[in-house]
């Protein structure tokens, strides 16, 4: 079978011109990466594709001295360029190298492509996610996935980078990764397109042994560990800044409809009630016609079955803290999968985790382990229950799916009577109604479960009187910090208030995306546990458990709270901003804090508040920001997604305008409004 490596050149680079036939140790870089293709295995043939701009005649006419085959295409349709040179060579699998990649290893090249033809994916590649040195990179890709890209692909961006449309859609191309085994190397950058690249290589390649033959990555690893200071001749220069510099001329990200995922969500149903798992996640929360599946994330991006790339401002319900594939992360749970998923007793893991969360988390003095938030908060009152004796339980807030709570909202279809009639809902902020709750139930409430902060900022001082309150009455105060938890501060918002609970529920971003939470609190009540039975097959389970510990270790390593603040903030003010001067700062707003800003809509006089937001929603969608109710701010979020962020809000806003000023939105509405699934606050 034929496989050509296809060498993208050009003389036009515009950070560093000409770089590919800069001499590196006496010969261009150019015939670095040449001789480098030429050795990975598997390959047939090496050869270059430049365009037919006169500015690369020097490219041409260099291959043409040494040798070796140049194939010339369009400038800027790099795609286009590709096709044409496969096509020549009659290729059947083409590995794409860049031509400013002069310390590329021909065995990991070789494992691309041996990856992409044993594992009969249509896309094989060691960049999807980058784990490896920037400058390492290769992709690979059948001829017939290549003809359908050039086919299809209309969007410049997708013209330009030649891959992007295929790593896009990963339902219409099957796709496969070789991850670097060692660790922390995607942070390496050992490619040229500056000049401070230029001094690194130059640095490095003296140090190599003489001759042409590739140096391995390894070699390359031992010659800077020896050698650390040479990483500070091109350190701080961003990944991948020639597609993020074309994407900036975009106004909004393509849209391609949700015909694939229109069609999938009719399929699904047959099996699964409403198409999803999750209320938030299905149909009944999205406009009609928004896209109901998605295929992969990677970083702060997520990609549906249509091949739509949107901003991710959900970020799985709030999980998803640090980004998609975050390499720290993905790359303990791959440490612990070589050793065991669920064991037959406890996992040292369980102990690591706790002992971390005990540091963290003022009220923390013991821990127990659950799947999901739903699992923390009923351990939490079960445990409340157990220990005061009592029946009766206080809410303030959202607090999960069991029958203790659901059964006292409107969604408490299948719960007995005397199950939610236990359980009442308090107004946050309203001290009184508390004082009027536990005088009505004298030695009955167990406990009072709350969310310490959501919409809006407790009151002076309502936080401690809830505090002195319950224990007055014998009660319990139980923080369900499952959102605020790892999001507001490590420890949570009950550090940042300086109140301590008796009990409190996490979960959310303490995985990164893994299903794990925890209830903690003072060692006496969870010591319960012991005659309490909380027990669960998957409540060690190893995975999520290592995926904890590198979340909430990468969190005391990096500044990773204070980006979710200054991020948050920075789209809060351009929000408000772009609010105000659609002249609509009375119907819009965001109210939070940073980290996790609501979207508040109020009721226009010609138009529900549902309306407007559902209006809001499709917009966002269309101009690629996938959006739910909130800014959910991940460590991925960069300046980048900002401007696509605010930008999408500009847009969405200026609609929303335009159509109130007809007096008929809800008339003019194209899909039937989102209603929520039942008021919390």
């Amino acid at each position: 079978m034929t496989a050509i490596a296809i060498i993208q050149a050009r003389f036009s680079s515009t950070r560093l011109p000409g770089k590919v036939l800069l001499p590196l140790r006496g010969r261009p870089v150019l015939d670095w990466v040449v001789k480098a293709a030429q050795a990975i295995p598997g390959v047939t043939k090496a050869v270059v594709a430049t365009s037919v701009d006169p500015s690369d005649d020097a490219i041409a006419a260099y291959c043409a001295t040494q040798g070796i085959t140049c194939h010339r295409g369009p400038l800027d349709d790099v795609l286009a360029r590709f096709l044409l040179a496969a096509r020549a060579e009659k290729a059947e699998f083409v590995l794409r190298i860049t031509g400013d990649c002069p310390l590329l290893d021909p065995q990991v090249g070789g494992e691309v492509l041996a990856l992409l033809r044993r594992s009969r994916v249509a896309y094989a590649s060691n960049v999807n996610p980058p784990s490896w040195p920037d400058g390492t990179d290769c992709e690979a890709f059948t001829m017939a996935a290549l003809e359908q890209a050039a086919a299809e692909a209309t969007r410049p961006a997708d013209r330009e980078h030649v891959t992007v449309f295929i790593r896009d859609r990963r339902h219409a191309f099957p796709q496969a990764n070789v991850n670097c085994p060692l660790p922390g190397l995607h942070h390496e950058r050992w490619t040229l397109d500056e000049e401070r690249d230029l001094r690194f290589l130059e640095a490095v390649t003296a140090r190599l042994p003489a001759g042409d033959h590739p140096a391995s990555y390894l070699e390359v690893l031992t010659l800077l560990d020896a050698e650390p200071s040479l990483r500070d001749l091109n350190k701080a220069i961003s990944r991948n800044e020639g597609f993020t510099a074309t994407l900036r001329k975009e106004a909004a990200p393509p849209y391609n409809g949700t015909k694939n995922s229109t069609a999938f969500l009719k399929r699904a149903e047959k099996v699964i009630p409403l198409g999803s798992q999750t209320f938030s996640k299905s149909r009944i929360q999205y406009p009609e016609g928004a896209p109901m599946f998605l295929t992969h994330g990677q970083g702060s991006r997520v990609w549906d079955l249509d091949g739509n790339c949107y901003v991710d401002m959900v970020c799985g319900l709030l999980p998803v803290v640090l980004g998609y594939q975050d390499p720290d992360v993905d790359g303990a749970i791959r440490a612990q999968l070589n050793a065991g998923i669920s064991f037959s007793l406890a996992s040292p893991l369980e102990t690591e985790l706790a002992e971390r969360l005990v540091e963290l988390i003022p009220c923390a003095e013991a821990v127990r382990f659950g799947k999901n938030g739903t699992d923390a908060t009923s351990a939490a009152i079960r445990l409340a229950r157990a220990f005061t004796g009592r029946d009766h339980v206080a809410v303030c807030g959202y607090h999960g799916w069991q029958d203790w709570y659901i059964g006292a909202t409107t969604r408490n279809k299948g719960i007995p009577g005397a199950v939610g009639a236990l359980t009442h809902m308090l107004p946050y902020n309203d001290l009184d109604a508390a004082h009027a709750l536990f005088k009505a139930h004298p030695d009955g409430v167990a406990a009072l479960i709350m969310e310490p902060m959501n919409a809006v900022d407790p009151k002076p001082g309502y936080l401690a009187a809830l505090n002195e309150l319950c224990h007055t009455n014998g009660a319990l105060l139980v923080f369900d910090e499952v959102i605020t938890g790892f999001r507001y501060a490590l420890g949570g918002a009950q550090t940042m208030f300086g109140v301590t609970p008796d009990l409190a529920s996490f979960g959310k971003a303490m995985g990164n995306g893994m299903p794990i939470s925890a209830v903690v609190g003072r060692a006496d009540i969870m010591h319960e546990m012991e005659n309490v039975f909380l027990s669960g097959t998957f409540g060690g389970e190893a995975l999520s458990l290592a995926a904890a510990i590198a979340t909430i270790d990468k969190m005391k390593r990096e500044p990773v709270i204070e980006r979710l603040w200054e991020v948050g903030g920075i789209l809060t003010e351009g929000v408000r901003r772009i609010v105000a001067s659609h002249g609509l700062s009375d119907i819009i707003d965001l109210v939070g804090k940073a980290p996790w800003m609501i979207a508040a809509f109020k009721d226009h006089p010609t138009a529900r508040k549902e309306a407007i937001k559902t209006l809001f929603m499709v917009e966002m969608l269309h101009s690629g920001v996938l959006f739910l109710a909130s800014h959910n701010v991940s460590y991925a979020h960069d300046a980048e997604d900002v401007r696509v962020v605010l930008g999408a809000w500009d847009r969405a806003v200026a609609k929303v305008a335009d159509e109130l000023a007809t007096g008929r939105l809800e008339a003019r509405l194209t899909c039937p409004p989102v209603l929520p699934v039942f008021s919390v606050r």
